[in-house]
């Protein structure tokens, strides 16, 4: 995979911390990260193949997140001409990018978080 120049405009630029907060805000919502790394492993899919390879997630949700990583540019979605007409989403090159960063905090995740015991739940 290639290195991405594509960039978006962000309100804090210059600011040295920028970089991060700016990544955190575009992928920092409960199922995006989820609908990325889903995207990453198993290329283009349909709605409903995306929501079963998710589970756990409404349909509601799941269209309100891939509404909202479309409009970040991260997400591609394309009709596709077929009886039925479906459609089929994709990672852009920015989002494709993404690939490392998830990676990286699936590594960390299972290096250092484990599931909640039944008397302490303070990862919500």
């Amino acid at each position: 995979m290639g290195e991405s120049t594509q960039q978006l405009e962000v309100w804090c630029a210059g600011e040295d911390w920028c970089s991060i907060t700016s990544t955190a805000t575009l992928i920092g919502k409960k199922w995006h990260t989820v609908v990325v790394h889903r995207l990453l492993d198993n290329g283009p899919l349909g709605f409903n193949a995306l929501q079963e390879e998710i589970g756990g997630i409404s349909s509601k949700v799941l269209s309100d997140v891939l509404d909202d990583l479309e409009e970040k540019q991260l997400v591609d979605r394309e009709i596709v001409n077929e009886k039925p007409v479906r459609v089929e989403y994709s990672l852009t090159e920015l989002g494709e990018s993404l690939e490392p960063v998830i990676d990286a905090m699936q590594t960390w995740g299972k290096q250092h978080l484990a599931a909640a015991s039944d008397k302490d739940s303070s990862i919500a």
